[in-house]
């Protein structure tokens, strides 16, 4: 009896929070502050993040708590549909400078789903007039690689410009950075304001190597005082926020006479349909190989991407699901434990064809499906091998069945691993 009595009395306390709740969604009762961004250098205003709030003294006045209550309700793409119309529509009431750009904080999960037809309207007059970037979180990032990179490529799809939030609070995310191809990585305040060791230097290495491969802006968060801004600009930020700079508060109507241009985003990457044996082969020539031995080769790619001090992203794939067999599936199930991303693909190859394992099943005329290939991206170390079956004459004079071939050069391996990530977020 008391068990029952402990549930009821739980029940009755958490209707009231459900109620409050559903009332807050459906009345689109969420309002929202601004940070400004500016330049490190000049302290000139050149944008604007959005953070969306609940009613005051509510238990849902922050967004941490709405969030987390969506979640445990299934309202979170709902919710963030509404405070991603809130923030565009306070931006426009204030007559938001088209040179400004908007930071809005995005949930993955809701760019794939409908936009709800009462905030229809204001998306997209947000969408024509406003100058946005959305803010993929660092924890969906590391938790779960697969949404952001077809959330990334929805808004890319849609005009807009990525930034990934919080880099250094999850070092495996800066394993995914190269494919979701960020215009703007933020560094989470803990690298800005904690004192210099090898966890914040290997992540801020990794961070100037991939601006110095793609061009991305680092935004440094967290400035509050002159020592903070001196080391977000030794970490090679170039624009910040902070309580240095202002803190969150709701929308001016007046802005400054002189203004900075606009953020410059990067150019859209050309989406090649070629498979990464080509795009490989181009530039690295083919040898000939026995089975074995590339079957080594890819065992001792696979375990890189489980190293625990750099765990990295593992994409493969087996031509037919039938050689995806049970000993590899065990293996990839294990790598994945440590990996940041595990995923495989095939003809006929099921959605999970081991735990842990993400699968992709490819079309029979796909030209990938007649390729061997293991990819393994890290935040500093990458390597592709690609192989394909040697002319039945050729294999006839000597037991070398495959030409394949194998580079380090990061450059490539990305391109070859944006390839296979194109099909997987075209399914």
């Amino acid at each position: 009896m008391a068990t029952i009595h402990h549930a009821a009395a739980e029940g009755t306390a958490v209707q009231p929070l459900r109620a409050e709740f559903d009332r807050l969604i459906d009345r689109r009762e969420i309002s929202v502050v601004f940070q400004p961004v500016v330049n490190l250098t000049s302290s000139q205003v050149v944008g604007f993040e959005a953070l969306a709030r609940g009613p005051d003294k509510s238990a849902f006045a922050m967004p941490t708590a709405m969030y987390e209550y969506a979640y445990q309700t299934d309202r979170a793409d709902e919710l963030d549909w509404i405070c991603r119309a809130a923030a565009f529509r306070a931006a426009m009431s204030a007559a938001f400078p088209p040179n400004f750009t908007l930071f809005v904080n995005v949930e993955p999960a809701s760019l794939r789903t409908p936009c709800p037809p009462d905030l229809r309207e204001t998306i997209d007059t947000g969408l024509s007039k406003l100058n946005i970037v959305v803010e993929l979180t660092e924890r969906y990032l590391a938790n779960h690689p697969a949404a952001v990179l077809d959330a990334a490529a929805t808004a890319r799809a849609e005009g807009l410009g990525i930034a990934i939030d919080d880099i250094g609070a999850e070092p495996a995310s800066l394993a995914m950075m190269p494919l979701v191809h960020p215009d703007i990585i933020k560094l989470d305040l803990s690298l800005i304001q904690g004192s210099p060791d090898i966890a914040i230097a290997r992540t801020i290495n990794g961070v100037l190597a991939e601006v110095e491969r793609t061009g991305a802006i680092i935004l440094a968060e967290g400035i509050e005082t002159r020592e903070h801004a001196n080391t977000a600009l030794a970490m090679g930020a170039t624009i910040a926020q902070g309580w240095r700079f202002g803190r969150p508060r709701p929308m001016a109507d007046r802005w400054p006479r002189k203004r900075s241009p606009p953020l410059p985003l990067l150019p859209a990457e050309a989406k090649s349909r070629a498979t990464p044996y080509d795009l490989i082969t181009e530039e690295r020539p083919p040898r000939a190989a026995t089975k074995r031995l590339l079957t080594s080769l890819s065992r001792h790619l696979e375990y890189r991407a489980a190293d625990p001090s750099e765990p990295g992203v593992l994409v493969a794939c087996f031509e037919d699901a039938h050689n995806f067999d049970r000993p590899t599936q065990l293996r990839y199930t294990k790598v994945a434990t440590t990996a940041v991303m595990v995923a495989v693909l095939g003809r006929d190859m099921p959605n999970v064809p081991a735990p842990c394992v993400s699968g992709t099943a490819l079309d029979p005329d796909d030209p990938l499906s007649s390729e061997w290939v293991v990819i393994v991206v890290g935040a500093h170390f990458a390597a592709a091998l690609v192989a394909r079956h040697r002319s039945a004459d050729a294999v006839e004079l000597d037991e070398r069945c495959y030409e394949y071939a194998i580079t380090y050069d990061r450059r490539l391996v990305i391109a070859a691993a944006q390839s296979l990530m194109q099909r997987i977020e075209s399914r």
